[in-house]
């Protein structure tokens, strides 16, 4: 094996060992040296467009932005040297001049780095003054507002939107000082080619993004007598909320959530979890019936397989305007959100005597794009919406500060029944792979029947305690092809895949379509990079340390609890019992499927 080339240059007087070519910003960060950015996106070429990580080296004339130099032997670099300080100051001082001056009414408060950086150079007053740009703001879009007074030109979101996400619904326009970031034809969001992501909220520094909050909604429910007010959380929200709260980051507050959550006046208290055992029956029954038409049946009308997951908006808004000839390949079951809130709102206010008119159903999610979710009128019915409101993780940590309670010193509680017991493989949810792991796991016991055994065989990978490792990890795309040897049809091979990232998602369909790949029955497509714990609703600053530390919780849990199946869920079995009857059947198509259409945007 090759060994990598080992340097070393100089940096503030010490040796500091460097990789050739690499960008001297790697360097220096790996090196624990701090040069601060405004542009950069780790994971992405450099611009070198801010000007904020300029440093100098000894026999260069000019300043030299870190990100965009390669390393070589020999260097001498001063990072905070009299001159570097003084052009980075400079230009934070520029970018005051022409930014609102609402730090007190900003979303991103103690969370903007602009902000960060006026306090690490101790700007206290004003150098540079003049006629500041004017815009409106754009509140047009179901999850995201965007105000470009507050837009510091760093890019960061038009780079995130195109070359990871492929979406590139935003991009710089117009010219010279007018220069600004928008939409196609600097129109509202609710007619570009946005899918709600966030991911674009999540990287940009400062206020120009921001999810569009739901708390009043929420608060005003509360306070409303004649409101049976109902909380359901998603899996990964457990993992990531803490970190509002200063908790290691990957601890797991469920009971916490729970607590704050009956503290702030929620009448019931549910997990969405129930909602993903659910949301697998019905897509594993679905799969199940697509792929015994195609083996059985022998028919393969276009649209039937491969069979995408349907759990994440972001990516249904995605297929809707890009590939409109893959709707039919899309699950038409609802996600766990809306399965939940549409149970919630029949079978559980028939058992409790509830009105369902009076049900103020609130979600707690991972995911600004659920927020255009719930605002879908395919998630209702009868004249009334599944989900009434959706807070992130970030505004749910919000509304908790708000009632001034102290989080980490609650008492943990359960949730509420019928809704509280989930299967761990509802829980794995909140990872890129977990939705088709708890898929396989089902799946596999609906087609063979019984549980998971040796003869269960996953290439390039081991079946040990229900795990499917070729299907783990974070890598944009994984996959798999499983034999399962099916009475009455021998073995069958199924060919599965995870995708995590729309960019990634974008190569995989044009190889489908293209009839590159065939050998795919069921994808499981996760729009944000690590899926929902990595989600544009989570924390600010997520990287991809964090998004590892909340997947290892989550499989944690998975790994100590003994319920490791949706199928095996007692709760789950009740309700199809008691009210659903089977699984894809009339009543449960009727509650928990939807359909979806052809979007047309301005391009």
């Amino acid at each position: 094996m090759a060994t990598t080339e080992i340097i070393s240059i100089e940096v503030n007087g010490r040796t500091v060992d460097a990789v050739p070519g690499e960008m001297l910003l790697k360097t220096l960060r790996r090196a624990g040296i701090h040069v601060p950015t405004l542009c950069f996106v780790e994971g992405l070429s450099p611009t070198g467009a801010c000007r904020m990580c300029v440093v100098e080296i000894e026999g260069q004339r000019s300043l030299i932005p870190a990100c965009a130099f390669p390393v070589s032997a020999g260097l001498k670099v001063h990072t905070h040297s009299e001159r570097a300080v003084a052009a980075r100051k400079t230009i934070v001082e520029l970018l005051l001049a022409d930014h609102p001056d609402d730090c007190l009414y900003c979303e991103r408060n103690h969370h903007c780095q602009l902000q960060t950086l006026a306090e690490e150079f101790c700007i206290r007053r004003r150098r540079f003054v003049g006629a500041k740009n004017s815009y409106s703001r754009d509140y047009s879009g179901e999850s995201i507002v965007r105000d470009p007074e507050k837009c510091i030109k760093c890019g960061k979101c038009v780079r995130v939107c195109d070359e990871i996400q492929g979406v590139a619904c935003i991009d710089f326009i117009s010219r010279g000082s007018k220069t600004t970031i928008g939409t196609a034809f600097d129109e509202g969001l609710n007619v570009s080619s946005c899918v709600n992501c966030g991911q674009c909220v999540n990287t940009c520094p400062v206020g120009a993004l921001t999810g569009k909050s739901h708390i009043d909604r929420v608060v005003d429910a509360l306070r409303d007598k004649n409101k049976v007010v109902i909380l359901q959380h998603a899996p990964s929200v457990s993992v990531s909320l803490g970190e509002e709260f200063n908790l290691p980051i990957g601890i797991d507050t469920v009971g916490l959530l729970h607590a704050a959550g009956r503290a702030v006046g929620f009448n019931y208290v549910f997990d969405t979890s129930f909602g993903a055992d659910l949301t697998i029956m019905e897509e594993a029954t679905e799969l199940v019936g697509r792929v015994k038409k195609v083996l059985v049946e022998k028919q393969n009308p276009k649209g039937i397989l491969p069979l995408f997951t349907s759990c994440s908006p972001g990516w249904i808004k995605y297929v809707e305007t890009f590939f409109p000839q893959n709707i039919s390949n899309l699950s038409t079951c609802k996600s766990p959100m809306s399965m939940q809130a549409a149970i919630t709102k029949t079978f559980f206010a028939d058992q409790q005597g509830i009105d369902p008119k009076n049900i103020f159903s609130v979600a707690i999610m991972p995911c600004t794009a659920k927020k255009f979710e719930a605002s879908r009128p395919e998630m209702g019915r009868s004249g009334y919406q599944d989900t009434d409101a959706v807070l992130t993780t970030r505004e749910y940590a919000q509304l908790i500060r708000s009632f001034n309670l102290d989080f980490s010193s609650l008492q943990p509680e359960p949730a509420d029944t019928p809704f509280g017991t989930r299967s761990t493989a509802g829980k794995i949810f909140g990872v890129t792979g977990g939705v088709m792991e708890a898929a396989i796991r089902s799946a596999y016991n609906f087609l063979k029947g019984g549980t998971l055994d040796n003869s269960f065989i996953v290439k390039d990978g081991d079946m040990k305690n229900l795990r499917v490792d070729a299907v783990r990890g974070l890598a944009g795309v994984k996959e798999a092809h499983i034999d399962i040897d099916v009475p009455g049809l021998g073995v069958v091979n199924v060919g599965v895949a995870v995708v995590n990232g729309l960019g990634n998602a974008k190569k995989l369909l044009d190889a489908i379509n293209s009839g590159e790949k065939t050998d795919l029955h069921f994808i499981e497509v996760m729009t944000c990079p690590g899926g929902c714990v990595g989600g544009g609703g989570q924390p600010y600053g997520t990287d991809l340390e964090k998004i590892k530390e909340r997947t290892k919780a989550l499989y944690t849990i998975d790994d100590s609890e003994s319920l490791r199946t949706s199928h095996s869920n007692p709760y789950v079995i009740r309700i199809y019992k008691e009210f659903l009857g089977e699984p894809c059947g009339h009543r449960s198509h009727e509650l928990l499927h939807t359909d979806y259409h052809q979007r047309e945007v301005l391009t």
